[in-house]
């Protein structure tokens, strides 16, 4: 099986704080993964910008947060087991909380490197 990471992401930092009722559905829906031994890595939930993130560039160079372009921030992610990427996008579609919040989730492949 390969490995992909689902990457989190949210429009609005006011959807970053789901209700205790949506935290659960997603932590059911992480432990219907993990029964099916797909999950490799819980993730973390990461921090919004600004304050918490700097991006380091070339010359040693270091601005706040990412990039001022981008319109939504990474929320968290996790890392799965799955055949194939279209396998482990239904495992995505299957998230609940970015339908009630409106975000969306990058599906990656991860190169293991030997």
């Amino acid at each position: 099986m390969k490995e992909f990471v689902l990457i989190f992401r949210l429009k609005d930092i006011a959807d970053f704080k789901p209700s205790p009722e949506q935290m659960q559905e997603r932590m059911n829906w992480l432990g219907s993964i993990a029964a099916q031994n797909k999950l490799v890595d819980k993730g973390n939930t990461l921090l919004p910008a600004p304050g918490s993130a700097k991006t380091v560039k070339a010359n040693n160079v270091v601005t706040d947060g990412p990039y001022t372009e981008i319109k939504e921030f990474i929320s968290g992610y996790i890392i799965v087991k799955a055949e194939n990427i279209d396998a482990a996008v239904e495992m995505a579609k299957a998230n609940p909380i970015f339908d009630q919040v409106g975000g969306n989730i990058e599906v990656r492949e991860v190169l293991k490197r030997d």
